[in-house]
């Protein structure tokens, strides 16, 4: 994956704009009160619409979680694992990014602001302090990044980038359908998805992080992980019984059944 800089120039000149919305509409107000009010209808609104398919909500809201949403890449070890070279080094990259951020702006959950009456909540209810931006907006776009220049089409490269990108974004809303983040929240965290994966893909061009990936004498240590990570998951089904959760396993299975193959071919 080749990809020029010039790629993040339309995310940071959205930034830029959602920063100059804020500055206009803030009327001097405290920022926290003006950024959640300046999108405090459109929250209600979006909450409203999206939350009328709670089922749905709840399962793609799973998908912002690495745990979940990550094994649908786990074959790429096998196949193309500097795939899985730039997809570590984003996820390394955002979970400095996400919780610089989250601790630098500590905006409030809705549902420690507004009455939880007055919204959906599907789920956990989340109180604390850390809605800017999601995570799980950022962990959901690392992966759509990813799989969105590693397997551009030849032809059709418009549609294939609008297809991924309203993919990403269905994902990413669900925040909202269950009542855990702003709007706003949500499009800042899929477009510092979208750069630090840019970021990642181009370090894991230049320094070869993760090259142990490469290594069929490290299948091992995969089987290890791939059968401990597939017990996290099973966890979560036993707890809350999500199809997501057993297209994710499934995802697992598959690709640590083919790492073994391969392993045990090589060594035989």
């Amino acid at each position: 994956m080749n990809l020029k800089l010039k790629l993040l120039i339309p995310s940071f000149l959205l930034l830029l704009l959602i920063y100059l919305y804020f500055i206009i509409f803030n009327n001097g107000a405290n920022y926290t009160y003006a950024y959640i009010n300046i999108q405090k209808d459109l929250f209600f609104f979006l909450n409203n619409k999206l939350s009328q398919y709670p089922n749905l909500q709840f399962n793609l809201t799973q998908l912002g979680d690495v745990i979940i949403f990550f094994p649908f890449l786990s074959i790429f070890i096998i196949y193309a694992p500097k795939v899985w070279d730039a997809l570590l080094i984003s996820a390394i990259i955002s979970l400095i990014v996400s919780a610089t951020l989250k601790k630098l702006f500590a905006v409030p959950r809705p549902a420690a602001i507004f009455n939880n009456d007055s919204f959906s909540i599907i789920g956990k209810t989340l109180t604390g302090h850390t809605s800017l931006p999601s995570g799980h907006s950022i962990a959901t776009f690392i992966v759509i990044t990813i799989v969105l220049y590693a397997f551009m089409p030849k032809k059709h490269k418009k549609l294939w980038y609008i297809f991924m990108l309203l993919l990403g974004l269905i994902i990413a809303f669900s925040r909202v359908g269950v009542g855990a983040h702003y709007p706003l929240d949500v499009i800042i965290g899929s477009t510092i998805g979208y750069i630090v994966t840019i970021i990642g893909i181009k370090i894991s061009n230049v320094v070869n992080l993760f090259s142990c990936i490469k290594n069929k004498k490290n299948y091992p240590i995969f089987m290890l992980v791939l059968a401990v990570w597939s017990f996290f998951i099973i966890k979560k089904i036993i707890d809350l019984n999500l199809p997501i959760f057993y297209i994710s396993l499934l995802a697992l299975v598959v690709t640590l059944y083919l790492i073994t193959s391969t392993y045990v071919k090589k060594t035989n």
